[in-house]
């Protein structure tokens, strides 16, 4: 009788002790545990032109995806032979985000190709945005030059003059806890600048800028690839398109290690929305990759930007 009371009590406290254990289910991983939705290059470190690497097609893909190379179609094009136009992309690439540009992939490229970022390409059309249109300024007559890092995108789209007043409006896809995230977003935008203002509107038909979450293709022609890879994307003036990733974990009024910050996401994607390119320095709001955890707000170099563009 004593034995089999022992054999209860230890059945019991095994079964309980496994429902202790967190499962495997979508709530409780993180993005940190799931795989990079870009690839993982690191079998790649040191493969250079001339060389042919089983992977290297996924590299033309990261490549092709953010404009460094100019693939319409996969025919021909995503083999594993590391070519002379690859090695141009990955030079390109490697300039813009101050890297040591050699063309062959190192580890400190991999490392930034394989952090989360913002979905709207440095290279469109054939112009890199990243470096089309680069200022210099003087602080002083006698201090060295300095270099403005902010960009706009293929000739300069901004929104008409006159039309400083933005109506938003959030598509049923936008939970509503996500909503305030936006409106500090583009309350900040307006109190910096001074020349814009944003509203939110129920009329989707006349939105200045539409909003919402979605998930892998949504019909914008830039699909979202789940956690981890692409975050956002905002579309330039005056199309006006913000979507965020619906898979991504986010958070909202807080910051914590494996989720982003969609304040600072939406802050960066109204950058676009306003007409700013990507930005070449790794403090700037415009900058193209932002970890998890991690907030930022408008730089000033974010706002020479606008003020360049706009005139003000």
């Amino acid at each position: 009788m004593a034995h089999n009371l022992h054999h209860l009590i230890s059945c019991i406290t095994l079964l309980f002790l496994l429902l202790l254990v967190p499962s495997n289910s979508e709530n409780t991983t993180t993005i940190i545990t799931k795989p990079q939705p870009f690839g993982n290059f690191k079998h790649l470190e040191g493969c250079k032109k001339g060389e042919t690497l089983a992977g290297v097609s996924e590299l033309k893909q990261y490549l092709n995806k953010f404009g460094y190379l100019n693939y319409r179609s996969s025919k021909g094009h995503y083999n594993d032979e590391f070519n002379d136009f690859l090695e141009a992309a990955m030079k390109t690439y490697q300039a813009n985000y101050n890297l040591n540009v050699t063309g062959t992939l190192d580890s400190e490229t991999i490392s930034m190709m394989a952090m989360p970022r913002c979905g709207v390409p440095d290279i469109i059309n054939g112009t890199n945005t990243m470096r089309n249109n680069k200022k210099r300024h003087h602080q002083h007559p006698k201090k060295l030059h300095t270099v403005s890092h902010y960009t706009f995108f293929d000739g300069s789209p901004r929104w008409p003059v006159g039309k400083t007043s933005l109506t938003y409006w959030f598509d049923s896809t936008t939970p509503s806890n996500a909503k305030p995230a936006f409106v500090r977003s583009f309350d900040k935008w307006a109190s910096v600048t001074q020349y814009f203002t944003f509203s939110e509107t129920q009329d989707s038909g006349s939105s200045d800028i539409k909003i919402g979450f979605a998930r892998g293709d949504h019909g914008d022609g830039y699909p979202f690839d789940g956690p981890g890879g692409i975050l956002a994307h905002g579309f330039r003036p005056t199309i006006g398109k913000l979507h965020c990733d619906a898979e991504e974990l986010w958070s909202v009024g807080g910051l914590d290690p494996n989720y982003f910050d969609l304040e600072t996401v939406v802050l960066h994607e109204t950058g676009h929305l306003l007409g700013l390119g990507h930005s070449e320095g790794k403090n700037d709001l415009m900058y193209a990759y932002i970890p998890p955890g991690v907030a930022k707000d408008i730089q000033d170099d974010d706002l020479q930007g606008i003020k360049a563009l706009y005139n003000i």
